[in-house]
């Protein structure tokens, strides 16, 4: 039997790439807070198609823009959200400078966003409008509502609070649509992301003049050097713990012992339990060093500071349950996917143990967060391929009647 849903998504490809033009010509670098507002503003002119009403929330950080939820209440007792985000990692200068806006150039379309994630709002879009097309029964029945943060990029700390707290009665997924993994024809989609937490070593030594009284001196950057190798070390691949050393600045001086250094870095893991070992060791590096003044061993002192954290979102029971509605699918599609363990955070990190929560529903592309472009292809900006949009909408639609339908 002919099945329209496919042809019906072509015949709307061309709009939702000029959905997605239009968004990506905003800049909406995190810290262009008008930028994330005028984007937010488009996306719900876009869905108020669909019937969506608008909200926007401040954030708590004044820098940055508002968050937006559109809501269609529905008539049955399933919810159903929906989550992507305003901003990008590009700012207007670094646009201008590198030439990055919206450029179809053979089966790819490269551009600020086009990727991560105004690609993956619109595909969200797609999946909507073809449910509301050519299943308008289950389209009436359901609550849906969709969570656009407006600063993903730098992890606004209070996002995912706003959505725990407006999650309907009768929520059953939350859909983060960052882009899928994909490995030549494999599609993955994410059931699983590290946790991520940010540190600060200070080093408080003692200053001296390096020749005159060289031995009075307890030099804080020596101090530093030997507690980050120690922090290096902590990395553990077999148990898919990262550490990186990601900043270091000390002294005052050539001519002086140095008094002070800093290191600024992070660690990620999958579950809590190596997420909290590994805060541990951290912590336990705090104390007198080892680096002391020869004439009187006076010891330089570490601390250490955890600056943030996300917590692990780990292989757990309802990811796995609604990953199967997927997986179904694209079985009955002919549309291979796999799951996928993602080491990069989302939204979905903050989700996950509220309602069942997958990742990775938005299109594929490559490159994210970079915008240079080298004339022997060795920097290549990011881009989105407009060819996955269709059959990816497809199988969301189908995962989704199954998943509405059990």
């Amino acid at each position: 039997m002919h099945d329209p849903l496919r042809p019906w998504l072509e015949s709307r490809l061309p709009t939702a790439l000029d959905h997605l033009r239009r968004m990506v010509e905003i800049n909406s670098w995190t810290l262009n807070p008008a930028g994330v507002d005028a984007v937010g503003s488009l996306t719900a002119e876009v869905f108020a198609s669909l019937g969506f009403t608008a909200e926007t929330i401040a954030s708590t950080n004044p820098e940055f823009g508002r968050h937006l939820v559109l809501t269609r209440p529905g008539t049955g007792p399933d919810a159903i959200a929906m989550v992507s985000h305003l901003d990008t990692v590009f700012s207007p200068e670094e646009e201008t400078r590198n030439q990055f806006g919206w450029l179809p150039e053979g089966d790819r379309i490269y551009g600020p966003g086009t990727h991560d994630i105004k690609g993956g709002t619109v595909l969200m879009w797609m999946t909507l409008a073809g449910l509301a097309e050519h299943d308008r029964a289950l389209f009436e029945r359901t609550t849906w509502q969709l969570f656009l943060n407006s600063s993903e990029e730098m992890l606004s700390p209070d996002f995912g609070d706003r959505v725990r707290e407006r999650f309907a009665q009768g929520t059953r997924a939350a859909l983060v649509f960052e882009a899928e993994g994909r490995q030549d024809d494999l599609r993955k989609l994410v059931v699983a992301r590290k946790g991520r937490g940010t540190w600060r070593i200070t080093v408080r030594g003692r200053g001296a003049h390096a020749g005159v009284q060289p031995g009075r001196g307890a030099n804080a950057i020596a101090q530093l050097a030997r507690t980050l190798e120690s922090v290096h070390n902590l990395a553990d691949p077999a148990r898919d713990l990262s550490v990186n050393i990601g900043t270091i600045r000390g002294g005052s001086g050539l001519n002086r012992v140095a008094e002070e250094a800093v290191a600024e870095g992070e660690f990620r893991a999958f579950t809590p339990e190596v997420w909290d070992e590994a805060l541990n060791q951290l912590l336990a590096l705090s104390g007198p060093g080892t680096v002391r003044s020869r004439n009187d061993n006076f010891p330089c002192q570490v601390e250490v500071e955890l600056l943030s954290r996300s917590r692990p979102w780990p292989r757990n029971t309802g990811t796995d349950n609604l990953y199967a509605h997927w997986d179904q699918a694209a079985r009955e599609l002919g549309f291979p996917l796999a799951p996928e363990s993602r080491g990069g955070l989302s939204d979905g990190n903050f989700l996950w143990d509220a309602v069942p929560t997958l990742d990775g529903l938005g299109p594929s592309g490559d490159c994210d967060h970079c915008s240079e472009r080298s004339a022997d292809g060795s920097k290549v900006p990011e881009y989105v391929l407009p060819g996955s949009f269709v059959p990816k909408a497809e199988l969301n639609i189908r995962a989704l009647q199954s998943l509405l339908a059990s």
